[in-house]
């Protein structure tokens, strides 16, 4: 299983003997795909019902963040493991490659995001007869890393970060305590909503300083930055927590300004650099496609036993109530 895609096969036999036992009543796939009664329901007390995954089946088609993929994908297992009959594919390819499948090309169910969506993207949604819904489910703290290599560096202020990601071409040239070597970058990609987020907090939004910046490697594909910065004791990048995390023994997470990134500085936003994470649908896929929103309700209902070990930190219970308000809202 590569990181940049992902599916989960059922097995024509699974689904036999999962109708086989449901008796003559049971839905059938073509029935599950075209019926979306129950996808999304409250009981009396006002309580979301949990859907079965084993009353699904059909194709579910998500794209979009780097950054949300390791969670997405974690979810989609669960969902195949509690009875799933169908397909998941995932594709990483950042959060504007994903509302570009979502909203321009039309070919995606779910976007994965690591920002919010822009209004340019909304508008490209209406125009091919969509209305994104927003679901925030966790929180990031993207990760400053350098080489465990790397002895001169601890901690950093978004003041040298700004330097280190921009004009200065030697370390020493940020603090003239560092070596006078040259500083090798490694940053995702322009689709990247962690590109995005970084150029907004740590170079006030604008993107050209970084671009033309020396010795710099930019990549979709958040295990080429994770190589990268290995290699060698003067490089630095940066990316989502959880791919920090996976490989903690060979990179070292830096603090800003004096902060180490954790669950207690991320929730609360004394982190700089936390942020949240989504998904978005659309009312029409929820009601064509059943299974899309059956997969979105079981997300958000499980989604704080996984989260913290993918790398990255739960959304608060009220984020997590409002998204499934708006799922419940979505459905006929």
């Amino acid at each position: 299983m590569t990181r940049n895609t992902f599916r989960i096969f059922s097995l024509i036999i699974a689904t036999s003997m999962l109708l086989a036992a449901c008796g003559e009543n049971a839905a059938t796939p073509s029935e599950a795909e075209t019926e979306p009664v129950g996808v999304a329901e409250t009981d009396a007390a006002g309580v979301f019902t949990m859907v079965d995954p084993a009353d699904y089946s059909g194709e579910i088609i998500v794209a979009g963040s780097s950054t949300v993929y390791p969670l997405a994908e974690t979810m989609a297992i669960r969902f195949g493991e509690e009875g799933f009959a169908g397909n998941i594919t995932i594709d990483s390819i950042g959060s504007g490659g994903g509302f570009e499948r979502f909203c321009d090309t039309i070919e995606s169910d779910i976007s994965n995001a690591s920002r919010p969506i822009k209004q340019e993207e909304i508008d490209l949604c209406r125009a091919n007869g969509r209305e994104p819904i927003e679901f925030r489910v966790g929180t990031d703290a993207l990760a400053i890393v350098v080489s465990t290599e790397n002895t001169f560096l601890t901690d950093v202020s978004l003041e040298q970060l700004a330097l280190i990601f921009s004009t200065a071409t030697l370390w020493s040239d940020v603090d003239p305590s560092w070596p006078a070597e040259r500083i090798q970058r490694f940053s995702p990609g322009t689709d990247s909503g962690t590109f995005d987020y970084f150029v907004e907090v740590v170079l006030d939004e604008d993107e050209t300083p970084l671009l033309n910046a020396e010795n710099l490697q930019l990549s979709e594909d958040d295990n080429v930055l994770v190589q990268g910065v290995q290699g060698s004791p003067y490089a630095i990048g940066y990316f989502g927590f959880a791919y920090y995390q996976e490989n903690a023994s060979t990179l070292k997470a830096l603090a800003i300004n004096g902060i180490t990134p954790n669950a207690e500085t991320a929730e609360s936003n004394e982190y700089p650099l936390s942020r949240p994470l989504f998904i978005y649908s659309d009312a029409a896929i929820l009601q064509q496609k059943p299974q899309v929103a059956a997969f979105i309700n079981f997300f958000l209902t499980y989604v704080n036993e996984e989260i913290l070990d993918v790398g990255y930190f739960p959304a608060s219970e009220a984020s997590l109530t409002g998204a499934m308000q708006a799922l419940l809202d979505a459905m006929p």
